[in-house]
Parts: structure tokens; C-alpha cells; sequence
């Protein structure tokens, strides 16, 4: 499990997940490795805006990327949405807030990146900078200068984390929605069939794909293939757990040479 480059796909079988930043698919890929430990998973690691392409032109088999998708060739399933934050200097008197609203930036040089990932409908709110910057990386060097503040999804303010900066929840503005997305096909491939769910969270037993339905046959060739236990024969009586007999009193004798514990009887 490696980052590699776009590369065709291998002849044997392995899967190819694509990520943008801000996502962690470790949990998802710990769950895989247990599940299809025959088959590698490699991480390919692209920007929000390759990531549509990269499976279009088959650099990856699904991707966990940030909806919309443009275009009807991609399936998409959305997995969930992230909090939206205000990153801003330590020192700006916004880390003092518990939570900010869109009118609270009305007054403030607000950035917005060229590979922003929020979606506005129109423009973010705050006084607009006279350039954008190119990605949201270089967004967060000007924040540090103290040039602007940035909106960003709450996974990308903890990507590019700096001692000088912190950042506070922000409601009323677009949320990032990460999805599992593919290219579109009358069925889903097996192994993506196998990530979706993985994703979904779907057991082992409960998984779809060809895969599943092997190990499943697998399961009842080997329950079939299990000999009965014997019968145990009539007349034989159980051991286990089986109370042991008492031992027998000695019989009390009426006569003859022992009587009441085994004592001769005196002669009359």
C-alpha cells in the first residue's frame, strides 16, 4: 500500500483508490487488508480537480473525492459531509468566538483559492482580495501573513495545520461533501462492489460482488464437506458431567457372622 503515479493496471488483480487532500481512507483500506488480503491496495493521491479525470482515464478503479462530479460517466455515492471553519491568525480577535456566522466576515479580506472546494453559489462573503491565490496552501501562507482569513472544509484547516494559526466553526455557508465515486457501468466492477461495502460498512457475509459469493460458497462447501458425528450406541450412558454412584451400605445382617457395621454378633 503505497502512493504511486497513474500507471495502467497491473495483470493481476489489485485495486486503485484515488484520494484528494483532506480525505483519510486508512480505516477503510485497515478493513480491506483484512477482508481481500490476496488482493493489493494502492493509494493514489490527486487534487480535488484531477480527481474526475483520473478515473475517467483509468488511472484509478474509484476515488474518494469532493461532489459535484461534472458529467453523467461517474457513479457517486456520498458518504458525508465536513464541518466548515474559519482559519485566521491565533492572535485575530475571531479565536476568541465559539462559533462565527457569515455576517461576522462582512469586514474582512476573505481569500478564495483557486481549487477551493466549498462550491459558492456566488462569491464568499467578506471584502473579496484582489487576486485569488492559486491553491489553498498558498491561501494559508497569506493568512499567516496576516493578509486574509479562509473558509475551508474543517479536514483541510487540520491538513494544513501551523502553530500561528487556528480556526473556529462557521454555519450558514456550503458544506464539503466527500463521496466514493467510479466509472459508470451497467454493473459495478467486483473489487469496487467489494470498496463500496467497505464503506457502507456492510459485513463480511452481507458484502456483494463475486468475491463475496466465493467465500460464501466457499463457507458452505466446507460445511457440506463436514462428517456427522456418530450416534452414540443405544444403552451407553452419558460420562461427562455424569454425578459418581455413592458407595453401597453394608447390609445389616439378621444373622450369620456380621451384623450392624461388620461386628460379629455375640452368642446368646
Amino acid at each position: 500500500m503505497t502512493d504511486s503515479p497513474l500507471a495502467p493496471a497491473p495483470d493481476a488483480a489489485a485495486f486503485r483508490l484515488a484520494f484528494v487532500p483532506g480525505v483519510t481512507p486508512s480505516k477503510w483500506v485497515r478493513t480491506w487488508e483484512q477482508r481481500l488480503p490476496d488482493v493489493p491496495l494502492t493509494l493514489v493521491q490527486v487534487t480535488a480537480g484531477e480527481a474526475p479525470g483520473v478515473l475517467r482515464d483509468g488511472g484509478a478503479d474509484a476515488a474518494l473525492l469532493r461532489l459535484p462530479v461534472d458529467g453523467e460517466d461517474l457513479s457517486a455515492i456520498p458518504l458525508y459531509e465536513e464541518t466548515s471553519v474559519v482559519v485566521v491568525p491565533k492572535d485575530h480577535h475571531f479565536a476568541a468566538a465559539e462559533e462565527l456566522a457569515p455576517g461576522d466576515l462582512a469586514e474582512e479580506l476573505v481569500l478564495h483559492p483557486l481549487d477551493d472546494t466549498l462550491g459558492w453559489e456566488a462569491s464568499p462573503p467578506g471584502l473579496p482580495a484582489f487576486q485569488r491565490p492559486e491553491t489553498t496552501a498558498d491561501a494559508i501562507e497569506l493568512v499567516a501573513a496576516g493578509v486574509g482569513v479562509l473558509v475551508v472544509p474543517q479536514s483541510l484547516a487540520r491538513l494544513h495545520h501551523r502553530k500561528d494559526l487556528t480556526y473556529r466553526t462557521i454555519t450558514g455557508v456550503p458544506q464539503s461533501r466527500v463521496a466514493l465515486s467510479w466509472p459508470k457501468a451497467e454493473e459495478a466492477p467486483d473489487l469496487v462492489e467489494e470498496f463500496i461495502g467497505i464503506v457502507r460498512g456492510r459485513t463480511v457475509n452481507s458484502t456483494r460482488g463475486r468475491r463475496a459469493e466465493e467465500r460464501k460458497g466457499q463457507k458452505t462447501v466446507q460445511k457440506s464437506g463436514q462428517k456427522p458425528a456418530k450416534a452414540a450406541p443405544k444403552g451407553a450412558k452419558k460420562t461427562a458431567g455424569a454425578k459418581p454412584a455413592r458407595p453401597g451400605k453394608p447390609a445389616k445382617g439378621k444373622g450369620g457372622a456380621a451384623g450392624r457395621g461388620g461386628k460379629p454378633r455375640r452368642g446368646r
